[in-house]
């Protein structure tokens, strides 16, 4: 009896253990998303198209824009300088010096593939150009920016192993370039969040890979391969399909309107790649001069300086479409310049809180990630702080101008400081070494800041003075004068009207017009923009007052049908409804 008893919680013991042997395990979190992507892959291809498949991510996340985007800006700023300790700390100085300069060549050689259109893509709010003729344009400027790459390897003359570690870093900011359009169509259809995502898991990638290669082999050209490999993945299996699954299909190209975008973003592009040579002056004129141990000390130097730009990018880069709109709007400009006050302010502040950071704690910090003492560099880290954030001033002067049109003039000021780059650096460093380079970027960066903010200043200045001038008046009157936008008009005080067949229907009450009269009457500028407004209002260009329009619509309909219901109870009494 005993043993049948012992037999028989024996098989039922092997009966429950053998179900929980069936049950299937719950994948983490990680695995499960990538089980759903790999998944959602497949079906796009199965199905022969990705633009056709039906997006599974909102738009209009501000919050989840603001935290991704600055998970993606800070994992693609730090891959520089934390590759940049790994190589000194596994292959030496001189090592980390060549590869900080690949890197720095490589970075320079990234704006050709840009050709300055990722802002000029974000504010094409109206679709000018499809997102295919954008496609078009950035497969031509990477294609053209590793030529050009070969050609700066050979006409330096590098042996074997310096070419092999310099392309595969080209390759791999080749790919960062063009990941850089289809982001930008993420954010340019409001998914921004999405947009960082993709640069962070790129960055993390290339960041693991090569740290892990280098790490086995102690081989700094294989690493670079492997970088690059693991650039071009990411792209493929990521970047690439999750900009057309996730945005609307882009109509077909024209040449004309491809030549257009090249076209307009000349200025734009050579504006941005004077800026880069700028900006790197000093380290092309250190590698024939100095020994490339210097190289690893300005880069060190450089990258908590880059902080404080990356930091500025955090906060108005999610905001450039509304900069946009903001700039559009005639009756908003002077929330644009207190915007742009404002975000100087910040960036003084940011830079006075690094270089008390920096005299607290960076010094012991670099020393100890780097292995070599950077006390003596104290007074040149401070300097280099200055730098940065006069650097970081500078882009986002650069991107108010782009959003306000005016990037033909800051070409030329680009010209002027370029002129100012090519002299006093190369003094500087022939007299003072390291020294002399940093001093010579402080001094280089402060003027072009300077040209860049005079220039801002008598815009904004002239337009107020001379509105004629500017090209959004002059759109707004034009507009204003023909009386007719779409299927609105305007009425000569102001108000919006509605043509009806031949007659014409004016919704201004007759008070709302004799103010209109008395207010705007002497100020054409004034004018439009109450008359751009106004259109405004009327819903005809506002999404979200067409949404409030439809569902006060529904809502009407709904109670038309509850009528007859509360005829049918009897005699009317008194309900109150809360609506």
């Amino acid at each position: 009896m005993t043993m049948r008893r012992s037999d028989s919680r024996a098989a039922s013991h092997g009966t429950d253990s053998g179900q929980e042997a069936a049950k299937p395990r719950t994948p983490n979190f990680f695995k499960r998303k990538i089980n759903e992507w790999g998944g959602r892959l497949l079906g796009a291809v199965s199905d022969g198209s990705f633009s056709d498949q039906r997006e599974e991510y909102a738009t209009h996340r501000t919050s989840q824009d603001y935290i991704w985007n600055t998970a993606g800006l800070a994992s693609w700023g730090i891959v520089f300088p934390l590759l940049t300790i790994v190589v000194t700390q596994l292959s030496g100085v001189d090592q980390a010096g060549m590869f900080s300069f690949a890197f720095v060549a490589g970075s320079l050689l990234m704006i050709v593939a840009n050709y300055g259109v990722r802002t000029y893509q974000v504010s094409d709010i109206g679709e000018v150009h499809s997102f295919t003729e954008y496609q078009v344009n950035r497969w031509v400027t990477c294609a053209l920016m590793l030529l050009v790459g070969m050609a700066f390897c050979t006409m330096r003359g590098y042996d074997g192993s310096m070419f092999t570690m310099t392309t595969c870093v080209f390759v791999y900011k080749m790919v960062d370039g063009l990941a850089d359009v289809y982001e930008g169509r993420l954010q340019q259809t409001d998914k921004l969040y999405l947009a960082g995502i993709s640069q962070m898991i790129r960055s993390l990638a290339v960041l693991v890979v090569f740290t892990l290669v280098l790490l086995v082999t102690r081989n700094l050209e294989v690493s670079s391969g492997a970088m690059a490999v693991a650039a071009i993945l990411s792209f493929v299996l990521f970047t690439f399909p999750l900009a057309l699954l996730e945005t609307p299909k882009s109509k077909g190209f024209h040449l004309k309107s491809v030549g257009s975008i090249f076209v307009q973003c000349f200025p734009l592009f050579t504006a941005l790649f004077l800026y880069a040579f700028i900006d790197n002056m000093p380290k092309f004129m250190m590698e024939g001069t100095l020994g490339y141990d210097s190289q690893l000390y300005f880069n060190a130097l450089y990258f908590p300086a880059q902080a404080i730009l990356l930091t500025v990018g955090f906060m108005y880069k999610p905001l450039l479409v509304r900069m946009a709109e903001a700039w559009q709007d005639l009756g908003r400009r002077g929330r644009f310049d207190l915007f742009i006050v404002v975000v100087l302010l910040i960036i003084a502040a940011l830079t006075a809180i690094g270089i008390g950071m920096m005299g607290w704690i960076g010094i012991p910090i670099m020393s100890f990630l780097y292995g070599v003492d950077f006390g003596d560099f104290t007074h040149l880290a401070y300097m280099m702080l200055v730098a940065g954030g006069i650097t970081g001033a500078i882009d986002f002067l650069y991107q108010v101008m782009t959003v306000m049109r005016r990037q033909k003039v800051v070409t030329k000021l680009y010209l002027i400081t370029f002129v100012f780059a090519l002299f006093i650096p190369w003094m500087l460093i022939r007299t003072s070494g390291l020294q002399g380079a940093v001093m010579g970027y402080l001094i280089v960066m402060a003027v072009l800041f300077v040209l860049l903010a005079l220039e801002y200043i008598g815009a904004r200045v002239n337009y107020r003075r001379h509105p004629e001038d500017d090209p959004l008046y002059k759109s707004a009157r034009e507009r204003a004068e023909n009386g007719v936008v779409g299927s609105m008009a305007f009425a000569s005080d102001g108000g919006a009207v509605h043509t009806t067949g031949n007659r014409i229907e004016s919704d201004a009450p007759s008070s709302a017009s004799e103010r209109s009269r008395e207010e705007y009457s002497g100020n054409p500028a004034r004018q439009a923009a109450h008359r751009e407004r106004v259109m405004r209002e009327t819903g005809e260009m506002d999404p979200e007052t067409r949404a409030r329009k439809a569902l006060s619509e529904r809502r009407a309909r709904r109670e038309a049908m509850q009528e007859p219901a509360q005829r049918a109870d009897g005699p009317a009494r008194f309900r109150f409804r809360k609506r």
